[in-house]
């Protein structure tokens, strides 16, 4: 028998660059010899080769997930979200072991230095800001210019907040005097929450098959946030999310439908500039991961990260 290929009925599965969503109830998700099979009832829905997947998303109220495919999600470091109602992760399923050099990699992570992290959250942070500067330089009227002197202002470890500073200024400039950022509201905040969710298991995947743990991180130190890491590393990234929202804000999307959620999962193979080059996102956050497991390793902070987060 063949295998069936991926696809979607109606709407309730998406499959869009690796990235598989479960929106409605009563799915049931299983192993079928190297596929990720998806049903409903007595009805298979879709085959979809396990290698092909980057994340699973289950943003619904009840979905069935047999142990098999959630051992064989482990086996290929395919982080596994549960999102709550405001679209955001609520938990995330990752392999404890994905890498060769995993306890060299934590070994370095665990041992490294106050002062590196601090370096390294310097450099994160620098990168942000720079990063919200291009997206109003690209959209807004107002341009942003005090952004860059903020960027340029950031000392080891952010002592002055500049990151809150920037983003006061940032939002009210890019989505207007009235809007602020709510988690729990809907609307433009509502497509960042589900933007950055998909960036959040972008990047978990790169931090896990790069031997780190994504509790431990540079900055964030909240025991109640078990992806510290990762909220670290996708700080340089968020800008990217903010653009794309923009448009589909300015373009009268401000619903989460199956179209907008599309275009945000596209987001991650849309191609950044990094390392002198043009790579997907996807493949930057990794580099970006790649470069901190070498400073962890060499004791020196010197991340690769994005130098323009307007897609090509």
């Amino acid at each position: 028998m063949m295998p069936a290929k991926p696809q979607c009925q109606k709407s309730e599965l998406k499959l869009t660059h690796s990235i598989v969503e479960i929106s409605q109830d009563g799915k049931h998700l299983s192993l079928f010899r190297g596929f990720l099979k998806i049903s409903e009832g007595e009805q298979e829905i879709a085959r979809i080769p396990l290698d092909s997947i980057s994340a699973v998303l289950v943003n619904c109220y009840q979905a069935n997930l047999s142990q098999n495919i959630m051992l064989a999600c482990a086996d290929e470091g395919i982080p596994i979200i549960l999102c709550g109602t405001n679209h955001q992760p609520k938990a995330t399923l990752l392999p404890v072991v994905s890498h060769h050099k995993q306890a060299g990699n934590l070994q370095a992570q665990l041992s490294s230095s106050k002062p590196l992290a601090k370096q390294l959250w310097k450099q994160l942070i620098q990168a942000k800001i720079t990063g919200q500067h291009q997206v109003l330089e690209k959209t807004a009227t107002t341009k942003g210019e005090r952004l860059l002197d903020m960027a340029s202002k950031v000392k080891s470890g952010d002592p002055d907040n500049l990151e809150a500073q920037a983003a006061r200024y940032y939002w009210q400039l890019l989505m207007g005097v009235e809007f602020t950022r709510n988690q729990d509201a809907e609307g433009a905040n509502a497509l960042l929450n589900y933007g950055y969710t998909i960036l959040h298991a972008t990047v978990a995947r790169a931090v896990v098959a790069c031997g780190l743990h994504p509790s431990l991180g540079v900055h964030h130190q909240n025991r109640l946030n078990a992806f510290c890491l990762v909220s670290d590393l996708m700080e340089p990234y968020r800008p990217i999310v903010d653009y794309s929202v923009l448009g589909l804000v300015q373009a009268g999307k401000i619903e989460i439908t199956r179209e907008t959620k599309q275009e945000l999962v596209n987001l991650m193979q849309a191609e950044v500039r990094i390392a002198g080059e043009y790579s997907s996102v996807s493949n930057a956050i990794l580099k970006t991961t790649q470069s901190l497991v070498k400073s962890f390793n060499d004791d020196e902070a010197d991340l690769l990260l994005p130098k323009s987060v307007i897609p090509k």
